[in-house]
């Protein structure tokens, strides 16, 4: 099969359809690496409020990093679902955007660490306890050698899940999670004749999953016969320089936008830090619960780029369309399901991290039910806002999204987070009360973007490297 791209413009059901067989993989694997960031959570909260505190800072740095070069790495989705859409010949041009964004993830990746390894002067400047630091920074030294596997992965999976494989990102995250737990309980407690590294051997086992994960993809690429035909590994030294430009020119205000957004919920964990642990540590649960709700709107978001990418690289603005408003309706939808739930059943959501009758959590729990309220209000508003970033990027569009993020987040966002949290008795409170703000302001201003998309010109395909045909049969690599 030549490519993936609908050679007619579906009907709504059809699209619906679709979107649904590309997007519950890709959201199931968003939960499971989830659910491995929480296994994580749940063993280094057995080590104490304070280890759990120092953890949650040092992931806010190296989360907010590792997020954005995967947005930056993962403009290679919409360029290959445009060069599938097209009808021509895909091979060549899908085989050098895969390298060049493999090539980018190593590059960027050793940037990345050497950005992470900058938060204990982050830390002092935030003021943060010295013991909570001396924590942040044993783990963090470790945990930043995972940085350049993740990314590489990563690239992979937007591969796979370009071509109609999505269900492989789902099995080896959730393969993942076991390579993960066996970790954690062996480099953390000493145990299967592993040392005993405490909060460390946390790190450890991040470092163990991610290699894990990077393997897995290679094999799964190299034995499927669709797949394996791209030769995404073949002639890897060989530079693509306008590829690599075009890659770059997507991907850095993809990049850009992750890091506003990212952003704004790691300076909350600084601002929640001058509170205590106590009111810390009920924000990273609390929030571990709205990211983990999250992964839905995420993944269909992942899933819109894709679709719609494919409707423009097909010069198809109805199939352009029709994918956008299915995806925005289909995470929308979810959301509403999870704020009812964070209203109903806070108590019973908290039971995943952490146990809310154990007397030692009581002052975490007490806060983090305070916060679940306030993240039920925002759902809605994370929803639209993720996955209208998603259904732009299908159209190549990044540039004016990044700075709707960037004001969003860091004006009215941190803005009220700031006034509220410090110059009222609010606090913690009035900081969710600014990431809600953020979101909301986000969701609008990209909803009336993607609502002018044709106005604007933006589903009308400019040339470019991915789509040009060779003149000749594509050779084996190249």
């Amino acid at each position: 099969m030549q490519h993936t791209a609908p050679l007619s413009t579906p009907g709504w059901g059809q699209e619906i359809r679709a979107t649904l067989a590309l997007a519950g993989p890709l959201a199931a694997a968003n939960l499971l690496q989830m659910l491995t960031y929480a296994v994580d959570v749940v063993f280094i909260a057995r080590l104490g409020e304070e280890q759990l505190a120092a953890s949650a800072l040092a992931v806010s740095l190296f989360g907010l990093v590792l997020w954005a070069l995967t947005g930056l790495t993962g403009a290679v989705a919409p360029l290959i679902a445009e060069a599938l859409g097209t009808g021509a010949p895909s091979v060549r041009p899908v085989r050098r955007s895969v390298r060049m964004a493999l090539w980018l993830a190593v590059l960027s990746g050793i940037v990345g660490m050497g950005l992470c390894l900058l938060l204990d002067p982050v830390m002092e400047i935030s003021g943060q306890q010295a013991g909570i630091r001396n924590l942040a920074n044993e783990y963090n030294n470790v945990i930043v050698f995972s940085m350049v596997p993740m990314l590489l992965a990563a690239v992979l999976r937007n591969f796979v899940s370009a071509l109609g494989r999505p269900i492989f990102a789902t099995a080896i995250t959730g393969l993942g999670i076991f390579v993960n737990a066996l970790a954690n309980y062996a480099f953390i407690f000493g145990n299967l004749g592993a040392p005993e590294m405490g909060l460390a051997g946390a790190a450890v086992a991040t470092i163990l999953t991610s290699l894990f994960t990077l393997g897995a993809y290679v094999a799964a690429i190299r034995h499927d016969l669709r797949l394996h035909r791209y030769r995404v590994f073949g002639r890897w030294w060989a530079p693509d320089w306008q590829r690599f430009r075009l890659i770059l020119l997507i991907g850095t205000p993809i990049g850009l936008t992750i890091t506003a957004e990212a952003g704004i919920f790691g300076a909350a964990a600084f601002l929640m830090g001058r509170f205590g642990a106590a009111e810390l540590a009920g924000h990273t649960v609390a929030l571990q619960l709205a990211a983990l709700a999250f992964q839905v709107p995420f993944g269909v978001g992942q899933a819109a780029a894709i679709r719609v990418g494919y409707f423009y690289g097909a010069r198809d603005p109805v199939g352009v369309k029709r994918a956008g408003w299915v995806a925005i309706a289909i995470g929308t939808g979810f959301m509403s399901l999870t704020a009812l739930a964070m209203v109903l059943a806070p108590e019973l959501l908290l039971t995943i991290y952490v146990d809310p009758s154990d007397p030692a959590n009581a002052a975490l729990v007490v806060f983090a039910l305070q916060y679940l309220v306030l993240a039920a209000i925002f759902q809605l508003a994370d929803g639209v806002q993720a996955v209208a970033a998603g259904a732009l990027r299908g159209l190549q569009d990044t540039r004016v999204p990044m700075w709707i993020a960037i004001f969003s987040y860091w004006v009215p966002g941190i803005g009220t987070a700031i006034g509220l949290g410090f110059f009222t008795p609010l606090e913690g409170t009035g900081v969710w009360i600014g990431l809600a703000t953020g979101l909301f302001f986000a969701a609008l201003l990209l909803i009336v973007r993607w609502l002018r998309r044709e106005r604007l010109g933006l589903t009308i395909r400019a040339g470019n490297v991915t789509v040009t045909p060779p003149p000749r049969p594509e050779p084996l690599l190249s």
